[in-house]
């Protein structure tokens, strides 16, 4: 079963709710964050980026960038930018990208259920983002970054947030980005009770996205639960903020590569070592139409590659992952990029930006660009579930979770 807890969140006054969101940490650097939150106190990028707010060249690993978190996120409290609810409640957040929408439960999920992998992981993680995450929230003494969960979809649940969703909401905005935002507060106590009731339904949750934060969970709750020689198990720090959102509403995008040497090979050489593995045909600039297909930069021309049959073991949930072929069967084996985590001739573009981002990179100097049919969430789970790990880079998730709605404080 799923323990969901509801919690007395900090979140915006209506009024000031699109000031105050914004985009999570981890999808823009220093001199993006300070120039989008110019002219705008309430931006929660203060909180979640507070190197903005210190000299540049300011260390994002210092005290100094923690303490500055940790003020801004009480300057809201304090002016009332941010309201505190006088009960505990779940959030329903829903968010529209053109045509695409989906809707998740806001709540605090348990990591009890983390350690037992009954929330299950898909990624390795790095030491210096979970110190980075740990030392966060022990800072601020709250959650600011939700964990993105999903579960395979119950229509039981799903009717219940259709009836709830039907109310008039809390929080209705367009983003700058043209994403539409929408959130509703459920705090009557039955309403709660029925929510948490029907998670207890769901088996699994799955770590879609936020693997720090959720790792960051765990050593928060170790930390506090040395420090509390009256520890029950219930205290707020048991559980971190997260969104759960059905699998068949999730929406992943391709994650592309680009390469700055073919490894001393002309570009006949490259093809022709390519084509023992790969069909390749010449083709228009176009997307990846369906799983083990590729479109190929290269010299300016675009072409299409097809793993061909026997390649790689089909029965193999990571092996099988249209990046792990790419990986194993061009990338390493031909080019010698053995850890795509560390190698410097590699880097990773999101599918959000487009076939016209490798363009550009490529006419920037990078010989080689590679888009690739997106992850599925079927393939997250079957990895996840046979406890395993995903190559890096390998699911890209829109829409982003907006900071800032909701925070989840670490005291009662």
């Amino acid at each position: 079963m799923a323990k969901v807890k509801p919690f007395r969140a900090f979140r915006p006054r209506p009024d000031l709710a699109e000031k105050v969101a914004s985009p999570p940490y981890d999808v823009l650097n220093s001199a993006e964050a300070r120039l989008m939150a110019e002219g705008n106190p309430y931006s929660f990028l203060h909180v979640v980026k507070p190197e903005i707010d210190l000299p540049d060249g300011t260390d994002l690993y210092s005290d100094a960038v923690y303490d500055k978190g940790s003020e801004n996120l009480q300057r809201l409290i304090e002016e009332g930018a941010l309201v505190r609810e006088t009960r505990p409640a779940f959030y329903l957040y829903e968010q529209q990208m053109g045509d695409h929408v989906q809707i998740g439960l806001v709540a605090g999920a348990s990591v009890d259920e983390y350690e037992k992998d009954l929330i299950r992981k898909h990624e390795l993680t790095r030491k210096k983002k979970e110190d980075d995450r740990t030392r966060h929230v022990e800072s601020l003494n709250a959650n600011t970054g939700p964990v993105f969960l999903t579960y395979r979809a119950r229509g039981e649940i799903d009717e219940l947030v259709a009836e709830l969703k039907s109310r008039t909401p809390d929080y209705d905005f367009t983003a700058p980005d043209d994403i539409r935002h929408t959130m509703w507060v459920i705090d009557q106590p039955g309403d709660v009770h029925r929510l948490a009731n029907a998670f207890e339904s769901v088996d699994i949750l799955y770590v879609a996205d936020g693997h720090h934060r959720s790792a960051a969970g765990t050593r928060v709750r170790s930390i506090r639960m040395a420090q509390n020689p009256h520890h029950t198990g219930d205290e707020p720090y048991n559980f971190f903020l997260s969104v759960i959102f059905p699998d068949d509403q999730m929406m992943i995008l391709d994650y592309n590569r680009v390469v700055k040497d073919l490894a001393g090979l002309s570009a006949e050489e490259f093809l022709a070592k390519v084509s023992e593995k790969f069909s390749v045909t010449e083709i228009e600039k176009e997307k990846p139409s369906k799983p083990r297909t590729y479109s190929m930069l290269l010299e300016g021309k675009w072409y299409g590659l097809e793993a061909k049959p026997g390649s790689f073991p089909a029965d193999d949930p990571v092996k099988n992952l249209d990046v792990a072929i790419l990986q194993d069967n061009l990338l390493g084996s031909i080019l010698g990029i053995e850890d795509p985590r560390t190698d410097e001739r590699i880097d990773f573009v999101g599918g959000i930006r487009g076939l016209d981002e490798l363009e550009k990179r490529h006419k920037q100097g990078w010989p080689l660009a590679m888009a690739c049919h997106p992850t599925s969430i079927d393939q997250l789970m079957a990895v996840a579930d046979a406890g395993l790990t995903m190559p890096p880079k390998s699911t890209w998730f829109e829409p982003k979770l907006r900071s800032g709605l909701i925070v989840r404080p670490l005291d009662e």
